[in-house]
């Protein structure tokens, strides 16, 4: 799914209008029955729903939502915030259909902002997502009136004061609502951290825009949906035999952190790799060995550390980094490692770790290998701080362009960069799998579908979904708090 900035929207809305075609009113009504129609299905009437109006087209919309609800026979309250003279012409229509079926409260002045009740409901249609300034004035402070109720605060679109594509001022007065109501595609902003608080749970209601506009129109962001990866997943051959899913190679662990790259092994095996051999200290053989002996075991001959440059030419895919260490000898076994590669690897923890540390090594990692950095490790590859998560988002596009390497930045909503320059944003996964391990699970799921001949920035994207799909499934039998990562492996599946 394709994620647009404002301007593209507006063009799109635009180029429906004039293609389908359908009048401006008419996609409006459209839009609102969507929000409705999410509203019902999730909430009774048994609750008063206070319905804040701007009197842009978003207050056209909260005006629609309003006599829908109403008609519906649900207790509504509608009020206006006169912010401006006059209205865009949708928003008059709609005050003028729904003005026989309820009263409008105006608000002019700041003693006419109401109280909302806790057992209330308040939707938030005053600003769009076309907002170009900060809230001021009246209509800031009856966002603060709002922010300040325990009343549960659903934001049509996108928040009122929320910049879409671009970072507010953190003075900016902004609704904090429970949940936005998005029209066909998500906001640049709603994949942001510092935005979570006003964004809350979002969800996306189609709207009918056209599909060739969207077809057509380019941009580098991107949603990953299951929709969008159901082509990769293919089934086995009848007579296929373990050689045929490709040979993984992980190197990891070290004395006192052997268990990630436990994890890792299990994952990569998980992930339907055919084979898989571990290269580790040897203080891990026995571990490796008893804990997991689906996988063969290459020991080092150093008992703490990783330090030997393995022969590569019998294995499809490499990963290196889970519980690796940052002991000399290592990293001259890393630089010995990316000088004899052509092939794409995954790199994740320490071996990133020591990549900060000597960047002059970025310069040896084979193009569209894949990097799953946390926000601190990116930092450290960095050797920069970014201002603000808009920026680091520009970060994250130029160094993925530079090196033409593909970077996983692990959270929330996992950007994956590629070096085309497009970014990916990852749909699935919850607060329970930021755990101890969770990180090593990715790195081999994403290594076995490289060993079994998935391209990297496939292998990526679906690997970043399928471990967050296993940690929703996960999450549903243990509760978050209690998901470790053993619980991943175990649910995952496709």
């Amino acid at each position: 799914m394709k994620v647009f900035s404002v301007n593209q929207i507006r063009a799109w809305d635009a180029f429906t209008i004039t293609h389908e075609p359908i009048h401006s009113i008419d996609l409006m009504e459209r839009a609102s029955v969507a929000f409705v129609k999410w509203f019902c299905a999730h909430f009774d009437d048994q609750c008063l729903v206070n319905i804040i109006c701007g009197m842009g087209n978003n207050g056209g919309d909260g005006l629609a939502i309003a006599r829908i609800l109403i008609q519906k026979c649900y207790p509504v309250k509608v009020y206006i915030v006169k912010h401006t003279e006059k209205g865009t012409p949708d928003f008059a229509q709609n005050l003028q259909r729904l003005h026989p079926q309820t009263s409008i409260q105006w608000i002019e002045q700041e003693a006419e902002i109401p109280t909302f009740s806790p057992n209330s409901f308040v939707i938030d249609a005053l600003l769009g997502s076309g907002l170009s300034r900060p809230a001021t004035g009246l209509i800031a402070k009856v966002i603060q009136q709002v922010n300040g109720s325990e009343a549960m605060t659903i934001s049509v679109d996108i928040a009122s004061g929320l910049f879409a594509d671009t970072p507010n001022d953190s003075s900016d007065v902004i609704i904090k609502p429970a949940y936005t109501i998005a029209f066909q595609c998500p906001k640049l902003a709603f994949f942001q951290p510092q935005c979570a608080e006003y964004v809350g749970e979002w969800h996306l209601v189609s709207i009918g825009l056209s599909e060739s506009y969207e077809a057509q129109t380019p941009t580098p962001y991107f949603y990953t949906t299951a929709a969008t990866l159901s082509p990769l997943i293919k089934g086995r051959k009848k007579y296929s035999h373990k050689g045929s899913f490709g040979h993984a190679l992980l190197i990891g662990g070290s004395y006192g952190k052997m268990g990630s790259i436990v994890l890792s092994a299990k994952a990569c095996l998980r992930s339907g790799a055919g084979l898989l051999t571990v290269q580790a200290p040897r203080c891990g053989y026995d571990i490796l060995q008893t804990s997991f002996p689906e996988a063969m075991v290459l020991p080092d001959w150093h008992w703490m550390v990783n330090t030997t440059v393995p022969d590569i030419e019998p294995y499809s895919a490499i990963g290196i980094g889970p519980g690796l260490g940052q002991d000399p000898q290592t990293l001259l076994m890393l630089q010995g490692l990316l000088s004899s590669l052509a092939s794409p690897i995954v790199l994740d923890a320490d071996a990133l770790n020591l990549l900060s540390k000597h960047p002059d090594l970025l310069q040896l990692v084979p193009k569209n290998s894949i990097l799953t950095p946390h926000p601190k490790e990116f930092q450290r590859l960095l050797n920069n701080q970014w201002k603000d998560d808009f920026e680091k988002l520009v970060l994250l596009r130029a160094f993925a362009q530079k090196y033409q390497l593909i970077v996983c930045l692990k959270g929330a909503h996992t950007a994956i960069a590629l070096p085309d320059g497009s970014v990916h944003f990852n749909s699935t996964g919850n607060p329970g799998m930021a755990t101890g391990g969770s990180g090593d699970v990715l790195t081999g799921i994403i290594t076995g579908l490289l060993a079994q001949g998935m391209p990297p920035a496939d292998a990526a994207i679906f690997g970043v979904f399928q471990h967050g799909n296993a940690g929703d499934r996960a999450a549903q039998k243990c509760t978050q708090p209690a998901l470790i990562a053993s619980d991943i492996i175990n649910e995952m599946g496709w």
